[in-house]
Parts: C-alpha cells; sequence; structure tokens
C-alpha cells in the first residue's frame, strides 16, 4: 500500500514539474516589459535625435515606449515636464522654465536639443521681402520695426534682444508683436501684419522657398546660444535607471545624427536623417536639408551660456529670485548614459 501510495506521488511530481517547465518554455516572462514614457515636443528640425532614435528603435532597445505629445510653443511643455504631466520635454529653454525653478518647481534641463553655432541654420531674424528688397537687410535696420516673436521670456524673445544688443540697439528700439504660435508668426509675416520675426527650422527654409520672406542673419553667427534642451519632471528624475536607459538611447541618436548629418560620413545616412525628419516635421525633404541644425554629438549643454540666459533674464526683468546654474541643470544622467 505504501509503496503504490509512493509510485502515484513520484508520478504526480514528474507531471507537475514537466508542466511547470512548459509553461516557462511558452511564456515570455523573463522578458522585460517596456517602461511608457510621455515626451512632449515640437516639430523642429532641432528635434531631430529624438526623431531618429523612435524611428530607428533606439528607444525600444532600451525597453521604452515613447508617448510623443505634440505641441507648437515651448512654454506650455515646459509648463507641462514642471508639473509631472510629461515625463521629458524637448524644448527652447524659456524664461517661464527658469522662473518655475527659482520659485521652487524641480525640472531638470539634462541634455542639449539643439544650440545656435556659426555655419549651421537653426534660428534667424526674418523680414518680409518686400522690405529685404528695399534696403532693410541688416539688424540696425530693422529698428522702428514690428517683429513677431511666440510670447514674451520665449527664446525668441531672448534671441532677438541679444542680436539688438550686439549691434548697439536694445528692445525698445522694436515693437515686440507676441503671436503665440509659430504658424500665427509665419501667416502674420505672409500677411504683412508683421514687419520681421524670429522663426527657427524648417521654418525659415518653408518661408524663403513660399518666396514671402527673407532672411537677415543667422543667430549663430552673432551669438553662442543654448536655444533648446532635454528636460526631465522631477518624478522622472526619481527613476534613475529609466532616466540613464532614456539617455542612453538619446546619445546613440545624437552620435547618428552629429556623424550622418553634420560630418557627412555617409550620404545614404545623412538621406535618412532627411526622410525620418521629414516624416515628423511634415516639411519637404529638400526643405529640411537645407536647414540641418547643430547637435553637439554627446547630447552635452553648453551650459556656461545657461548661466548667460539667468543673468539677461534677470536683467530684464523676466526673472525674480536668485536661480543658480546648479539648481537647474543636470547632466549626471547624461554622464552616466556615456560611461555604458
Amino acid at each position: 500500500m505504501i509503496k503504490k501510495f509512493l509510485i502515484i506521488l513520484t508520478t504526480l511530481t514528474l507531471v507537475i514539474s514537466l508542466a511547470g517547465c512548459g509553461t516557462k518554455a511558452n511564456t515570455p516572462s523573463t522578458a522585460k516589459e517596456k517602461t511608457k514614457v510621455s515626451l512632449a515636443l515640437l516639430r523642429l528640425t532641432s528635434s531631430a535625435p529624438l526623431f531618429i532614435a523612435m524611428e530607428k528603435g533606439y528607444f525600444a532597445e532600451e525597453n521604452i515606449d515613447i508617448s510623443p505629445e505634440w505641441f507648437d510653443a515651448a512654454q506650455p511643455i515646459a509648463v507641462a515636464t514642471a508639473s509631472g504631466k510629461v515625463d521629458v520635454g524637448a524644448t527652447g529653454i524659456t524664461a517661464s522654465l527658469y522662473n518655475m525653478a527659482a520659485a521652487g518647481q524641480k525640472i531638470a534641463i539634462v541634455a542639449d536639443k539643439g544650440r545656435e553655432e556659426k555655419g549651421f541654420s537653426s534660428s534667424a531674424l526674418l523680414v518680409t521681402k518686400p522690405l529685404y528688397d528695399s534696403g532693410v537687410n541688416s539688424v540696425p535696420a530693422i529698428k522702428g520695426k514690428r517683429i513677431g516673436i511666440t510670447q514674451k521670456g520665449s527664446t525668441f524673445h531672448y534671441m532677438l534682444g541679444r542680436i539688438l544688443e550686439v549691434n548697439g540697439l536694445s528692445l525698445n528700439d522694436v515693437e515686440l508683436v507676441p503671436l503665440g504660435k509659430l504658424s500665427a508668426i509665419m501667416a502674420a509675416l505672409q500677411s504683412g501684419q508683421i514687419d520681421g520675426c524670429i522663426l527657427n527650422e524648417p521654418n525659415i527654409t518653408k518661408v524663403e522657398t513660399a518666396g514671402y520672406g527673407k532672411t537677415v542673419v543667422q543667430i549663430g553667427e552673432l551669438i553662442p546660444y543654448q536655444t533648446s534642451g532635454l528636460f526631465f519632471s522631477s518624478s522622472f528624475t526619481q527613476k534613475q535607471d529609466l532616466a540613464v536607459r532614456f539617455m542612453r538611447a538619446y546619445v546613440k541618436a545624437c552620435n547618428y545624427y552629429y556623424d550622418n548629418a553634420i560630418r557627412n560620413t555617409s550620404p545614404e545616412k545623412k538621406a535618412e536623417i532627411i526622410k525620418i525628419i521629414s516624416k515628423y516635421t511634415n516639411a519637404p525633404e529638400n526643405d529640411v536639408k537645407l536647414g540641418l541644425p547643430y547637435i553637439d554629438r554627446n547630447g552635452e549643454l553648453l551650459t556656461s551660456d545657461i548661466k548667460t540666459q539667468i543673468y539677461w533674464y534677470r536683467d530684464h526683468d523676466m526673472l525674480k529670485g536668485n536661480l543658480q546654474t546648479e539648481q537647474i541643470v543636470n547632466t549626471t544622467f547624461l554622464e552616466k548614459a556615456l560611461k555604458k
């Protein structure tokens, strides 16, 4: 009787064991599930590394499922990131962002997403073609003119102020016209409601191709400027492993962009990059190829310029409080990503 019981027990144990093995073989329980990360961004050429990372699967390689959320101006992205409505923001570095940080909101600028450099088309001052043809083709010549920007305290406001000052003028020498959206600026320039504006790629090339605006000067020809950055929300910075994985994918995309779009290592890969940017910006490929901006190969920030921006906004009464660069810049995630 005991012998018979032992035989039955052994048989049942073997069956259960085999069933368990079968379950492990057929269920991908050991595979990591992708973590969803919300990303707020604009359809601008300077977002190229993000487009590349999404399109070529670099985020997926790091088990990240990107959920893109599209905006039409920089400030709402900063607000969404600071409030934690999105995990990551990618846009211009504005007075609004600095004021949120100065007020105690936890938001971190973690990497480059585009800067003004000599020889690269990223942001520019444009005027209507009739004005340009009549001789308004320099910064001093826009004195007294109506200049469109997105909003006060924006990157456009900053760029206009800085290039005026470089030329011995000030913001008081022009009439600022805040129009909120990029599309509204372009429409106002086309209709003649404004005399000039600040724009970025691919919109500069769109305007010039359409024939109603002309570039007066590229911003990078006059000032070094960390125009845009990647921002992490406070809650996202607490997810150390995820944040570093995100950054690792981003750096890989920056490498790919720099090597092929900036250094022209491979014409085929450059053509691929142009196609990707065209897909995400809804701009014709011919427009994209004429305005590829400078982006650091490793996504490293021009930190010295962040300090310059903070002082400028404070001096122009657009920043309250005693914000220091180290309160808003956090490069530790990038540094860790570069080590792996």
